[in-house]
């Protein structure tokens, strides 16, 4: 970080691109709402609804990585403006859709919006020193928010205006920013540093992806922001059909549920700045497994022979539970999400985009793939509350593999004789080294320790 860089210039770059993310987001949601009117008007299955929700998500979370390569390489500026634009015109050509199939295609070209967000992550962490990287990473990712604004506004929209009128609203908007982006936003303070390495080959920029923790971290997003987006595109519908509610009142209340998993990424980042980000993945895992566990029983009744006869208990969420639950569930995973990406820039600095890229990728996939899973469930099971076992059985297996893995390593540590390192946090500022850093493994070596795996 320069120190020429003021503290206007950063929340300048941090505000742009945080509003920016903000309106791609909403853009990459919109089938949580567009997609029931066009379930009706295309008599589409569960199984077709979800695939259809799911397709932005999918080409969302792959551009992710070129996207993040790109972004190290010619920064955000550009990158960002340039991706705006180009989904506008995916967005607008999608009202010309007359098929299933020219839906799905359509789909596609909608999904580019959410690799936007590995496009704000590499230029918004380039501006801000380490030890507030979180914080600012946090504000950024709750541009998440979009959701809630196409969950609160779009239904209005989808009234007045029809699915096509809606999708070219928000294809006006996208573009306008787009342009306004590249106008108004400044090269990053990494410019300079980027461009003597233009010479990287794409291996050398995927170097650190042959470390297991990278994979390990794309795990815990895998939930805390593929099931995010996952639940902001099936509560709609959700709703509708558990609770017999209209589009405008499901969409309201799915907002509930899309805000603090949104906003609440900044007090994540903030926390995982002050108090670890470990700890901030444990409260977030536990909590969720809670959540998922109570959220996943579905209305069951009872019958005990009594012995003056039978005695019947009926167990089932009430809608007012449920959005309680689903708020709690919500505000842990937005302290989950901002925890993950707390530790990118810190152990790979030089390579925030590409491994910050694969992890949004897994993360953006897991927003692909339960969609789709939550209504093949539905169709196979007929039971509603299958997608929250589902999730309850991802998040189980993320708490289990991370407790594993830090306890592993801090035996290795404790053998070594050393402070624990395997998480950014657990380091002084004075002593702390990437683990992937030539000079942490020669330091390693002169002192007889093995070298690091």
């Amino acid at each position: 970080m320069e120190n020429s860089v003021s503290k206007t210039e950063q929340y300048r770059a941090l505000g742009i691109s945080t509003f920016a993310f903000t309106l791609c987001f909403a853009v990459w949601t919109i089938f949580s709402i567009i997609g029931i009117k066009i379930s009706q008007d295309f008599g589409l299955s569960d199984t077709q609804l979800g695939l259809l929700m799911a397709t932005p998500i999918l080409t969302g979370s792959i551009s992710r990585l070129f996207l993040g390569i790109w972004t190290d390489r010619f920064g955000g500026r550009w990158v960002f403006g340039v991706l705006m634009l180009t989904t506008a015109a995916c967005v607008y050509l999608l009202t010309f859709a007359n098929s299933y199939l020219m839906l799905l295609v359509g789909a596609l070209g909608v999904g580019l919006a959410g690799g936007s967000f590995i496009v704000g992550v590499t230029y918004t962490a380039a501006w801000f020193e380490r030890e507030r990287q979180g914080t600012a990473l946090g504000i950024f990712g709750a541009g998440n928010v979009g959701a809630a604004v196409t969950n609160f506004g779009a239904p209005f929209l989808l009234v007045a205006l029809g699915w096509q009128g809606t999708a070219q609203v928000y294809a006006t908007v996208l573009a306008i920013m787009g342009v306004l982006f590249i106008l108004l936003a400044k090269e990053d303070p990494m410019a300079k540093e980027r461009a003597s390495k233009q010479s990287q080959s794409f291996m050398e920029q995927m170097a650190p992806l042959k470390e297991l923790r990278v994979w390990r971290f794309a795990l815990y997003y895998f939930f805390v922001f593929g099931a995010f987006v996952a639940l902001a595109l099936w509560l709609p519908h959700y709703l509708i059909g558990v609770y017999g509610l209209n589009i405008k009142t499901a969409g309201m209340i799915a907002a509930l549920y899309t805000i603090p998993a949104s906003l609440f990424r900044i007090l994540g980042g903030w926390m995982s700045d002050r108090y670890g980000a470990r700890r901030v993945m444990y409260w977030t895992f536990i909590a969720s497994v809670i959540c998922t566990f109570l959220l996943s029983y579905p209305p069951t009744e009872y019958v005990v022979h009594g012995i003056d006869g039978d005695i019947r208990f009926f167990l089932e969420v009430g809608l007012v539970p449920f959005v309680v639950l689903t708020f709690i569930l919500g505000f842990f995973m937005s302290l989950g999400k901002a925890a993950v990406y707390k530790h990118i820039p810190v152990y790979y600095p030089t390579h925030v985009g590409a491994v910050g890229g694969v992890v949004g990728m897994i993360g953006g996939l897991g927003g692909f793939l339960l969609p789709l899973m939550f209504g093949v469930l539905n169709d196979i099971t007929g039971v509603w509350q299958s997608s929250f076992m589902l999730m309850f059985l991802i998040v189980a297996s993320a708490l289990a593999w991370m407790h594993y893995a830090i306890r592993s390593a801090e035996r290795v540590e404790w053998a070594a004789h050393e402070s624990k390192t395997d998480l950014p946090e657990l380091a002084s500022p004075q002593l702390f080294y990437p683990l992937n850093r030539p000079d942490r493994e020669n330091d390693r070596l002169t002192k007889g320790h093995p070298p690091l795996k």
